[in-house]
């Protein structure tokens, strides 16, 4: 345990902030944010903010950047820092470090070059919405953030259908109905879903219902927020042939008949013969 005056012992310590409420934070986050010598965030205005909130002084020490865009920069610093002996926080911008966030590098450095690595766990908004969406959280699957392209959403998409766990997503308001659609074509209307938006903030909202239900709400509303996407359960034993032709047509959009037979056959579980002469009649039949 450390204690109020305790010294951080040498290492680099990653600490979870919270994703909204600002009380939403562990009182060994604190003591670990008012005694490491070297701090390093992901957002530095958020960071500060937050250690302002809860009166921890920052004092004469900096605030280093690391973000996706300076990490080949900020890392060979706070490596140099471990190796004089330092302690190290590291705080993501918001929820738990290295969760869709750009601090793999930093550990995995780290630990290749021997310092200890302790995590402080807290705040996650990947755990947050799966205890408030009402789906299954016996097995999971975080899937980041889909990509932007149409095509290459609904590629993601229909390679994660047959997945036998709850998917969670992280979205963008200005794409959640655009994503929400496409799921709702590519995995099937009638699938649960549930849309999670501003998590422990003053305008918390938990939309759920079909994936089809979920589209139309976005497509009518302005949502506004950050945004968390969970989407029910797949089962590639119970794919329907409508399901497997659909997959393949989405393949063949922008690969060749043999590697969209193979995609399909791995991602849903059928007999890649079987699913070969599928893509081989929709490509004869798109040609025509």
């Amino acid at each position: 345990m450390i204690g109020e005056n305790a010294q951080v012992p040498r290492g680099l310590h990653l600490v979870a902030v919270p994703i909204g409420n600002a009380r939403d934070i562990t009182l060994r986050a604190l003591d670990l944010l008012r005694g490491a010598d070297v701090l390093a965030a992901e957002d530095t205005r958020s960071l500060r903010k937050l250690m302002e909130i809860h009166g921890v002084p920052l004092g004469e020490r900096q605030v280093v950047a690391y973000h996706e865009h300076n990490g080949d920069r900020a890392r060979p610093r706070l490596l140099a820092a471990l190796e004089a002996g330092q302690s190290v926080v590291y705080a993501s911008e918001a929820g738990t470090p290295l969760v869709s966030d750009p601090g793999f590098d930093l550990v995995r450095a780290a630990r290749e070059a021997g310092y200890p690595v302790t995590s402080a766990p807290g705040a996650s908004a990947v755990l947050t919405a799966l205890t408030v969406a009402g789906l299954p959280t016996d097995r999971f699957l975080f899937a980041g953030f889909l990509p932007n392209a149409k095509g290459a959403r609904r590629k993601a998409l229909g390679e994660l259908a047959g997945v036998p766990a709850t998917l969670v997503l992280y979205e963008s308001p200005k794409r959640v109905a655009a994503a929400l659609r496409d799921a709702a074509e590519v995995m099937g209307g009638e699938r649960p879903g549930a849309l999670c938006r501003e998590l422990t903030k003053k305008f918390e909202e938990v939309l759920t219902g079909t994936l089809d239900e979920l589209a139309e709400a976005a497509t009518e509303r302005t949502l506004k927020g950050e945004m968390v996407l969970l989407i029910g359960k797949g089962d590639s034993g119970n794919i329907s042939e409508t399901d497997v032709e659909q997959a393949v047509k989405l393949a063949l959009e922008d690969m060749s008949v043999r590697d969209a037979a193979a995609s399909v056959s791995r991602d849903l579980g059928r007999p890649k013969r079987e699913v070969y002469q599928l893509a081989m009649r929709l490509a004869s039949e798109a040609e025509d």
